[in-house]
C-alpha cells in the first residue's frame, strides 16, 4: 500500500516538473487534447469507443500540433493521449495527409462540362431513340437550340455507360413500342378465373381496346368449351361491325382455350391475330392491368355466389369503368369518352351497393 502511494506521488511530481518546462501554448494544447478525450468518455459509446471522422480529425490535428511545438517523447505523449495509442492518432494524421494529396481535382483546362438539364435531355434522346448515332443526336440538339460537339455527345454517353447506336438497337423494337404505334387499331382479350363461395371455378372472357381502354365483357362460364368461346368471338365481331371500330389486330396469348375457330371469326373480318410469346404476360399488359383493377376494386370486395351473380357484378363494374372511371393511362380521361364537369351540385352515386363511389355534377 505504501509503495502504491509513493508511486502516485512520484508520478505527480514528474507531471509538475514536465508542466513547468512547457510554454503556455503547449499547456493550452494539452488541455484541449485532454478535454476532447473527456467529452468522448462522457457520452455513451461501445467499448472501444467509435469516433466520427471529425473527432479523429480534431485529435490528430491537436496531437500533430503538440508534437511540432515541443520535443516531447512518446512516453509523455502516452500520458496526454489516454484513450488511444499515440501510434493510432498519428496514423489518423497520416491518412489525412494522404487524402489531401489524392482527392480528385476538378479540371482546370479543357472544355467546361455541359449543363445538367442539357445532359439529361441528351440521355433522354439517346434512350428514346436507340438507332440514333452521335451525329444524329448532335443535329437534333442543334435543332432545339443547343450547340454542342459530336465528341461531347460521345463523352456524355460513355460517362453514363450508354452504348453507341448499333449496340443500343440490337434488341430491335420492343413490345411497348409496337403496341404504342398500333394501339388505336388493336384489341386484346384474355381469360381470368373467379372462385365462388362454394369453391366453383368460373372463367371470364373479356376484350379491351388498347387505344381507349374501353372494356367489352364477353361472358362468364364454368365450362369454356370451343363452341362457347367461338360464339363469344362472333358476338364481339358483330359489335365491331355495328360500332365501326377501326380494329385491325387482335392480341391474345397461346392459351388452349382459344381454338382456331376463334381466330377464324376475326380473320374473316380482316383482323390479324397476334399471339404473345410463351410465358410473357407483359406482352398483353393492358389486359393484365385490367384484371388487376377489377379484382382490387370489385371482386375482392364481393363474395360471388354463382355464375349469374358474377355476370351481374361484372356488368355493373364494366359500365362504371367505361363511363365514369378516370383512367391514368389515358391522362385521366374516361374510356368511353363521356364528358364530365359542369357547374351543378355535386352528387355521389353508389356502385355495386356502395363498394365504389362515383361523383358527378347535376345537370344545370
Amino acid at each position: 500500500m505504501m509503495f502504491c502511494v509513493l508511486g502516485r506521488i512520484y508520478s505527480i511530481l514528474l507531471d509538475l516538473i514536465a508542466v513547468v518546462g512547457r510554454s503556455e501554448h503547449e499547456k493550452a494544447l494539452e488541455i484541449m487534447l485532454l478535454r476532447q478525450q473527456l467529452r468522448i468518455l462522457q457520452r455513451k459509446h461501445p467499448n472501444p469507443p467509435r469516433l466520427s471522422h471529425w473527432e479523429k480529425l480534431g485529435l490528430a490535428i491537436l496531437t500533430a500540433r503538440l508534437v511540432s511545438l515541443s520535443s516531447i517523447g512518446r512516453s509523455h505523449l502516452a500520458q496526454v493521449i489516454l484513450l488511444f495509442k499515440p501510434e493510432t492518432v498519428l496514423k489518423w494524421h497520416r491518412d489525412l495527409v494522404r487524402r489531401k494529396w489524392t482527392f480528385s481535382r476538378q479540371r482546370s483546362t479543357g472544355r467546361p462540362l455541359i449543363a445538367p438539364d442539357l445532359e439529361a435531355l441528351l440521355l433522354r434522346l439517346a434512350n428514346e431513340n436507340p438507332s440514333w448515332g452521335y451525329s444524329k443526336l448532335q443535329g437534333e440538339l442543334l435543332k432545339l437550340g443547343y450547340g454542342i460537339g459530336r465528341s461531347t455527345v460521345r463523352d456524355v454517353l460513355k460517362r453514363h455507360r450508354v452504348p453507341p447506336a448499333p449496340q443500343r438497337n440490337q434488341g430491335g423494337r420492343s413490345w411497348h413500342t409496337f403496341l404504342g404505334h398500333y394501339k388505336e387499331q388493336m384489341l386484346a382479350c384474355d381469360f381470368f378465373t373467379v372462385e365462388t363461395a362454394w369453391l366453383r371455378t368460373l372463367y371470364v372472357l373479356f376484350f379491351i381496346e388498347l387505344g381507349t381502354r374501353r372494356v367489352h365483357l364477353a361472358g362468364c362460364t364454368s365450362h369454356p368449351t370451343s363452341a362457347w368461346v367461338t360464339q363469344q368471338a362472333r358476338q364481339m365481331s358483330w359489335t365491331l361491325q355495328e360500332e365501326a371500330l377501326p380494329i385491325r389486330f387482335l392480341l391474345h396469348d397461346r392459351d388452349a382455350k382459344f381454338p382456331r375457330s376463334f381466330d377464324h371469326v376475326f380473320e374473316a373480318d380482316e383482323v390479324t391475330i397476334i399471339r404473345t410469346p410463351f410465358r410473357s404476360p407483359k406482352a398483353n399488359a393492358f389486359a393484365e392491368r385490367w384484371v388487376r383493377s377489377v379484382r382490387e376494386e370489385c371482386l375482392d370486395q364481393v363474395l360471388i355466389l354463382n355464375e349469374r351473380h358474377l355476370h351481374r357484378v361484372l356488368k355493373e363494374y364494366v359500365e362504371y369503368f367505361n363511363h365514369a372511371r378516370p383512367h391514368q393511362g389515358i391522362d385521366q380521361q374516361i374510356p368511353a369518352g363521356d364528358k364530365r364537369g359542369g357547374d351543378g351540385q355535386i352528387h355521389r352515386r353508389g356502385v355495386l351497393g356502395g363498394i365504389i363511389h362515383d361523383y358527378y355534377r347535376e345537370a344545370a
